[in-house]
């Protein structure tokens, strides 16, 4: 889920908004899809084992493009960090889902360009913010502290409220794999490659926790565990990643990142579809004051 910085070339057109909207779609349904087949598996090893299939299916991709799996070009060290940190991130998402809601997850992770504005900040002088953007900034904390209220007054609160957190543990961890990626060898090798260490990584640290975990032992052939599986391997973590690096190729960078920000509507969306999840007005609204936020920290 996080990019490395490619050349921008062109406005969007209408095929790239269109595959946005798609991919927003998929980013959306990723969490309700973990959530709705949680009681056949453990969120854990659900995430584990999509990202080791995926991972699989980028590398047969790679040998079939002939591309560089070596790990002597410099992108060993930082591979490893971000496989570490995209790893953590979906640790922080899959036990988070098992206390809150889809659509407090779908929110709370996608806090992630608030806290890579701020690395950003630190790190790169050109990318130092302005006073517009510290707004923004503040408009959007102020949106997390009310979303966080939200989940206080209503039933289960405390049990929310863990989750919640988690889900913004996430998006930190999402916004440093992004800095990782920004300021080393990863920003200039291949979309494929870096992916390759992103779901590589949460592979090798979310099954052996999932395998200590007693619960994740269980499993419940479903039809909704097996289609759940097969959309978050082929069409979330394989297909749809390498979509965005390709529009990340083709298209301006600034114009894409505003159409990611439909992610977490569609994941609301979805969770009151699906689910049947309730929606709290305090977290509405929070959520409405983050999105407006990051949209004003982001837009150029």
């Amino acid at each position: 889920m996080s990019e490395p910085i490619l050349s921008i070339r062109k406005p969007l057109d209408n095929l790239a908004a269109t595959v946005m909207v798609g991919l927003c779609l998929c980013w959306g349904l990723q969490q309700v899809a973990i959530k709705a087949a949680a009681s056949s598996m453990e969120p854990v090893l659900q995430v584990g084992l999509r990202s080791l299939f995926a991972a699989l299916l980028v590398a047969g991709l790679m040998i079939a493009r002939r591309e560089n799996l070596s790990l002597r070009d410099g992108t060993f060290r930082p591979g490893l960090l971000v496989g570490i940190l995209f790893g953590g991130e979906f640790l922080a998402v899959s036990l988070g889902l098992n206390f809150t809601t889809a659509g407090h997850m779908a929110v709370f992770l996608y806090t992630a360009p608030i806290f890579t504005a701020l690395g950003l900040h630190w790190l790169v002088r050109e990318e130092q913010m302005r006073r517009r953007q510290w707004t923004g900034l503040g408009m959007a904390f102020a949106g997390i502290a009310l979303a966080f209220s939200g989940s206080l007054f209503t039933p289960g609160g405390t049990r929310l409220l863990v989750g919640d957190m988690l889900g913004v543990l996430g998006g930190i961890l999402w916004a440093a794999t992004t800095l990782t990626i920004r300021v080393s060898r990863l920003s200039e090798t291949s979309a494929a490659k870096t992916l390759l260490y992103q779901l590589s990584g949460a592979a090798i640290l979310l099954l052996p926790i999932a395998w200590c975990n007693n619960d994740s032992g269980t499993v419940v052939p479903s039809p909704i565990l097996w289609a759940s599986l097969v959309f978050q391997t082929v069409v979330v973590a394989f297909t749809s990643f390498l979509l965005w690096f390709w529009l990340l190729r083709k298209y301006l960078a600034s114009r894409l990142s505003i159409f990611s920000f439909l992610t977490p509507l569609f994941g609301v969306l979805f969770g009151v579809l699906f689910l049947k999840e309730p929606l709290d007005p305090r977290f509405v609204l929070g959520a409405m004051l983050v999105l407006a936020g990051i949209t004003i920290v982001n837009r150029k």
